[in-house]
């Protein structure tokens, strides 16, 4: 069984498809750390965002044990990620990694933005994570401030849609829901109300059931 969850920042996507993995055994991939992380590695050879070879050799050298490095949590990352993800050449050297994570013998679950769409089209369901721009700030605020970060909401918020735009109109695999997969808007609903939400439209669409949650 394969679950894509795709869905833009702070939308909440990144600890739904943890629980989700953890629920039916699965392993999980964050995408976005691998972004994140061919970022980190440009920035560190002194070299530009956007030069396409220092991309694309980063993303050819990455070592998946780097992906646990809490720096790629932090808010420079995610803004950094942003501009490499913009590359074609980037995304396909990291496409074989994903989908063969993806295409385990026993599947997997995998997070990102263009997993329905690109890494894997076929995968069992496909789950587009959404809520409204303010309550991402919001949530990502909070965040922010519990890690020392001192940055106002309205800050939060014009990040969150510059991102989302960059992602939306990028020429190769912009952020956006396949046209099968299930919209889940997040807005209302905590994360315990989205794990069930989630839980109840992979048990429908497989038959499946989980570990007690």
């Amino acid at each position: 069984m394969i679950v894509a969850i795709d869905g833009p920042s702070a939308s909440g996507k990144g600890t739904l498809a943890k629980r989700i993995a953890a629920h039916f055994g699965l392993p999980h991939l964050d995408t976005g750390a691998l972004y994140r992380a061919v970022a980190r590695d440009v920035l560190s050879r002194g070299l530009k965002l956007d030069d396409v070879w220092a991309g694309v050799t980063a993303a050819r050298l990455l070592d998946p044990k780097t992906l646990s490095d809490p720096a790629l949590r932090r808010r420079p990352a995610g803004e950094a990620a942003s501009v490499v993800a913009k590359i074609p050449e980037v995304r396909a050297a990291l496409l074989k990694f994903q989908r063969d994570f993806a295409y385990q013998p026993k599947g997997a679950v995998l997070d990102g933005r263009d997993i329905g769409t690109v890494v894997a089209p076929d995968a069992t369901i496909k789950i587009y994570v959404t809520a409204a721009p303010e309550e991402r700030a919001r949530r990502r605020y909070g965040e922010l401030r519990a890690a020392g970060v001192d940055l106002s909401e309205a800050d939060v918020l014009n990040d969150i849609v510059v991102r989302d735009k960059r992602d939306s109109e990028r020429e190769f695999a912009p952020a956006k829901p396949a046209t099968d997969a299930v919209l889940l808007d997040t807005t209302r609903l905590d994360i315990d109300g989205a794990f069930r939400a989630a839980v109840e439209l992979i048990e429908a669409k497989t038959g499946l059931s989980g570990r007690s949650s």
